[in-house]
């Protein structure tokens, strides 16, 4: 039977599958069945840096209110533990769910700012969590932070937490830097186990009845698989830090392809959120066990990597040497070849003189 293990920030994991941040992990029967059906680990849904900053507020406010009244008013200040509305309600299904089941349980911390980073990444570590993940979620809006000065701000706080705590330490990364490979070395530098490549930016719609901006939570499909695998596979080799894949796993096909990219482990949270998620994953782990088995593969480890540029034939297939080749494939369903009709200008008008002109 082939050996379905790998190694993710020095985890020792029964199979690649990985459960990525959700709310899943706020139901300790839904975690048990997963680890049961194929799933090796689990991210725990995000203790986000806003909820850090309102504890610290309202603690304040409730210490506060009333100083300035008479002695024997003092005594109607509530007890600031019945108050404690996010972090340690976080920290406490941590621990339990690390006491409930048998797979690594990995601590998130979504924010940018260093302030209660460390703090927190510390109680997740002595609430039991086998590692932490920087879910780092930040979209500037001011001109004049510059992409140095952001880039930067991820390194200080990888280090910075990395200084303060012992377990292992993984980086969630949005698609938007310039120079990623770049921002990958510094990050493997300061101190990350890993990378998490990619984090799914929400994206603001608008009412156009109400003329209000809304928000809508869009789960992950398969065609998003494509941006992280090129990544990785385009990374691998070039950093020692482990890589993970998520974004658009829904399958075993999808699993496979992010092994071969160079990744260590594949995370889903859609696909597990839509129908009976166990369930799912135990059809994923027979597709896996089938698939490697009438392909002659022994192991996951043997095939990681096995794609990404540094192994394939065709190293310019990831790069921009494969842009043409790539455009030039398309066929229109009328029989005309995109060659044809780019240089008519037929399917980029403003491309009529040369497909190099972005």
């Amino acid at each position: 039977m082939p050996d379905l293990s790998t190694t993710y920030l020095g985890l020792k994991l029964k199979t690649p599958l990985v459960a990525s941040a959700s709310p899943i992990a706020q139901r300790i029967d839904t975690v048990r069945r997963l680890a049961d059906a194929g799933v090796s680990a689990i991210v725990m849904y995000s203790l986000f840096e806003e909820q850090i900053i309102h504890q610290s507020l309202e603690i304040d406010l409730l210490l506060t209110h009333g100083a300035d009244s008479f002695a024997e008013a003092l005594s109607y200040l509530p007890d600031t533990g019945r108050y404690s509305v996010g972090p340690e309600r976080y920290i406490d299904q941590l621990a339990k769910l690390k006491h409930s089941v048998d797979i690594p349980v990995i601590g998130s911390l979504n924010g940018v700012s260093p302030g209660g980073w460390v703090h927190y990444a510390q109680l997740m570590e002595e609430a039991g969590a086998d590692a932490v993940e920087l879910n780092i979620y930040y979209m500037p809006t001011e001109t004049h932070i510059t992409s140095v000065d952001l880039e930067q701000t991820y390194v200080d706080l990888v280090r910075a937490v990395r200084a303060e705590i012992k377990i292992p330490l993984a980086v969630k990364l949005s698609p938007f830097f310039t120079a990623l490979p770049n921002l990958a070395a510094r990050l493997d530098e300061a101190g990350a186990n890993g990378l998490v490549l990619f984090n799914r930016f929400y994206q603001s719609d608008f009412d156009l009845d109400n003329l209000e901006v809304i928000h809508n939570l869009h789960l992950s499909t398969p065609d998003e698989l494509r941006l992280p695998l090129r990544a990785v596979a385009m990374l691998y080799g070039h950093i020692n830090a482990d890589m993970a894949i998520t974004s658009g796993v829904h399958s075993a096909s999808d699993v496979l392809k992010c092994m071969m990219a160079g990744a260590k482990v594949a995370m889903m949270a859609s696909a597990l959120l839509q129908g009976d998620g166990p369930s799912h994953v135990v059809d994923m782990v027979q597709d896996l066990r089938a698939w490697m088995e009438e392909h002659e593969y022994e192991s996951i480890e043997l095939m990681q990597g096995s794609m990404s540029k540094r192994a394939v034939a065709e190293p310019a297939a990831f790069e921009r040497a494969n842009y043409m080749k790539v455009l030039s494939s398309f066929r229109f369903n009328t029989g005309f070849s995109s060659h044809s009709a780019i240089t008519s200008g037929m399917l980029y008008p403003f491309l009529s003189t040369s497909v190099d002109d972005e």
